[in-house]
């Protein structure tokens, strides 16, 4: 009786080996390019800096223009001690430190651009959720945002008079429009599948608002808070023409009336860093509420 003889067994081919973990060099690896990342976001801007305050140097000491339109950076600084101290008698500038007119300044700015900043995103998200609200109204805010502070600060100072209010009034004018149009953009972008999920699981209206609209708006709301601010800073002097003093826009433009140069460019470096820091909290701010921005 013949058998049928059986099939060979494939035989099995072993896998090559892995290759050995490569190691990871001193120095080497995401911490030391994070690292020089972090050195080097540091080391240009002081570099820049420093570069620029050479230039102006050589430029003054060369007598490119005269002192009185472009001092050198030493009589910059000694304008800086000047108004920051009590000398010869005379506090600061005008009876007020620089600090102390940075920080009515700010205050202003707090109230003015505060309030419009409010008022934008409420108009905002009115008008990003309810469309005949936003035909109304977005004529008119665009209308508002075309117009510079200038146009209309004589106006508010003839119904407001030269206290406070025309001030206040000039910087919220000035902060409400960004935060509106940007509000208004991105509550219109928002995903409707997110927003009919949410209808379909039993949302009211109002959970809808809150729960997906004001979160997947949020980033370019914040945005607009950050380009309202900047509006806000620009609009500074012009919102302390009158009666600005104290006030580091008022300094800066009672300055400019004697030709003071020096403190004219001492109040703008301080407008400049005071802008600076304030922007890079509000970054801050933005990345703290929302982190997924830049990763999905």
């Amino acid at each position: 009786m013949s058998t049928t003889p059986a099939p060979p067994q494939a035989e099995l081919t072993p896998l090559p080996d892995e290759p050995p973990a490569r190691r990871r060099l001193p120095g080497s690896g995401s911490n030391s390019g994070s690292g020089s990342g972090r050195l080097r976001h540091i080391a240009l801007p002081i570099g820049s800096l420093l570069l620029f305050l050479l230039l102006w140097q050589l430029l003054a000491a060369a007598g490119t223009w005269s002192e009185t339109l472009v001092p050198p950076p030493a009589k910059v600084w000694s304008a800086f001690i000047d108004v920051s101290t009590t000398h010869d008698g005379v506090r600061g500038y005008n009876g007020t430190t620089l600090i102390e007119h940075l920080g009515i300044s700010l205050r202003r700015i707090a109230l003015g651009a505060g309030l419009g900043i409010v008022l934008g995103v409420l108009f905002g998200l009115v008008m990003g959720t309810v469309g005949w609200v936003r035909s109304l109204f977005e004529p008119w805010i665009t209308f508002l945002r075309t117009l510079p502070p200038l146009a209309y600060f004589s106006l508010l100072i003839i119904w407001l008079g030269i206290n406070e209010e025309p001030k206040i009034t000039l910087l919220a004018v000035a902060a409400f429009p960004p935060v509106a149009v940007s509000t208004t953009t991105a509550v219109t972008a928002v995903s409707q599948s997110l927003v009919e999920a949410a209808r379909a699981l039993g949302a009211s209206r109002w959970d809808v608002i809150k729960d997906v609209v004001v979160p997947s708006a949020l980033p370019e709301t914040l945005t607009g808070i950050r380009l309202a601010v900047g509006v806000a800073y620009s609009s500074l002097v012009a919102a302390e023409l009158v009666n600005g003093l104290p006030g580091i826009g008022g300094m800066v433009k009672d300055a400019a009336n004697y030709n003071n140069t020096p403190v004219v460019l001492v109040g703008i470096i301080a407008i400049g860093v005071s802008g600076l820091v304030i922007d890079g909290l509000l970054l801050r701010l933005e990345r703290a509420v929302v982190p997924w921005r830049g990763h999905v």
